[in-house]
């Protein structure tokens, strides 16, 4: 049977948070969070293979996708932020158990909550998702450009991560078929770039980025104590997530399933089929 999706608002904090649910209720949950510069929308396909079986559901991050966007001036466009707000998105759904999937930003959001709500993990899902150094590529370089000098100008030679050309660029790079992608993946991407001020946000978050590498061993010291069920599955010509990051996670969860995909950094796009298959397959091994 097609699962049907549901498109969804909430109110958190003051923030109308847009979702995507669709699938059993009161069936295990999945929780799908996604990166930079996407939106729920980079799932629209996984979730109906997930759906058959579980309870879906995926958020757009403030500053993202359908979820509000309010100015850079009155709202702090910081990783810490982002996540107090699908904390509370948790909260106001009453998620008592669930698996979490994510993907670069979504990452570490996600892996904030984990430490947050050990008790309410049953499984993590990275797929380009990482928290180790060596997984950070020299595409890095020049927002730590910006990290160590934060200067006007640092800040504005990052605008070019904003355009459409780079938008495309991050779907494309490093897929051998570039005809699976769809082409409103990244138009519908850089829609949401294109609106008034959400430079400035994206911006913010590059700078804030930092902090999140700060947190690394914070992260690790979480799969060390806790060893959560853990799979990746990681696009291997990623421009920005280096294989290595994936293996990475080897070091602190011997138990982890680490998959590698000969595609780039949305792996969905070209691998969804697969990359469901493998979750599938973790998803029912793990605790309800």
């Amino acid at each position: 049977m097609k699962r049907i999706i549901n498109y969804r608002k909430t109110e958190v904090k003051g923030l109308n948070i847009f979702y995507r649910e669709a699938g059993i209720k009161g069936a295990p949950v999945v929780l799908l969070l996604h990166g930079y510069p996407t939106s729920s929308h980079m799932f629209r396909n996984l979730i109906p293979i997930l759906a058959e079986q579980y309870h879906v559901i995926a958020p757009d991050l403030p500053g993202f996708g359908y979820t509000d966007k309010p100015d850079h001036v009155n709202f702090a466009y910081t990783f810490d932020h982002l996540t107090d707000h699908i904390q509370g998105f948790i909260d106001q759904l009453n998620l008592k158990r669930f698996a979490v999937y994510v993907f670069d930003y979504g990452a570490p959001v996600g892996f904030r909550l984990a430490v947050a709500n050990p008790d309410k993990i049953t499984g993590i899902i990275s797929q380009n998702g990482n928290a180790y150094l060596e997984g950070l590529s020299d595409g890095w370089n020049p927002i730590k450009k910006y990290w160590d000098e934060p200067t006007e100008a640092n800040r504005n030679a990052l605008k070019m991560m904003v355009d459409a050309g780079t938008t495309q660029w991050q779907y494309t790079h490093g897929v051998v078929d570039v005809s699976l992608v769809a082409p409103e993946s990244y138009t519908l991407d850089q829609y949401f770039l294109d609106m008034e001020g959400n430079v400035e946000i994206q911006l913010d978050l590059f700078k804030d980025y930092a902090n999140n590498i700060k947190l690394y061993p914070v992260f690790q010291n979480y799969f060390r104590e806790k060893q959560p069920a853990f799979l990746a599955v990681w696009g291997d010509k990623d421009p920005f997530f280096l294989p290595a990051g994936a293996e990475a996670f080897k070091r602190d969860l011997p138990e982890a399933s680490i998959n590698f995909f000969n595609t780039g950094h949305f792996a969905l796009e070209t691998h969804v089929n697969e990359i469901g298959e493998e979750i599938l397959h973790f998803l029912e091994k793990l605790p309800s």
